[in-house]
């Protein structure tokens, strides 16, 4: 690898690290405006994203343990923010699913951050925004993997 090479991928891990630092940041900034804990705020995301998941899927999205992740749930219950409905195709199992009402009361927390990505995105023709997002993906995949490997989660 070139020397050039080299300080252009340690500036991408630099890069990478400050936003990684900031992001949690901003994301416990929020969280504790909500009165969440920054992982309970993550796994929230994880059932806006993917819809409402059993325990069990949000244990292995998340790589906590099952105990963690139901005491988790109860607690976001009692906030109302998500609720236990009955698994459509299996009685015996239970779906959580989020409260949008109170989602939806913290959105605009999130204005000024989303307001500044779009502004940001502009600066960057269609072909540079795709190979951001090749990026991005890869690296996110990979920090998954990583936290599926450190907590020894299942990922199926």
């Amino acid at each position: 690898m070139s020397s050039e090479r080299a300080q252009l991928v340690e500036k991408v891990l630099l890069r990478s690290r400050e936003l990684s630092t900031e992001t949690v940041m901003f994301h416990t900034a929020i969280s504790e405006t909500r009165g969440l804990s920054a992982v309970e705020s993550k796994v929230l995301d994880y059932l806006a994203r993917f819809g409402s998941q059993t325990p069990k899927e949000l244990a292995r999205l998340s790589g906590l343990t099952p105990a963690s992740v139901t005491a988790m749930v109860d607690r976001l219950e009692r906030k109302g923010i998500v609720h236990r409905e009955p698994h459509p195709d299996d009685r015996r199992r239970v779906l959580v699913t989020l409260q949008m009402k109170a989602i939806e009361s913290g959105l605009h927390l999130w204005d000024h951050l989303v307001r500044g990505m779009h502004e940001l995105c502009d600066r960057y023709t269609d072909d540079e925004l795709r190979t951001v997002i090749g990026f991005v993906e890869a690296a996110t995949a990979l920090t998954h993997e990583s936290t599926v490997k450190l907590t020894g989660a299942t990922d199926g």
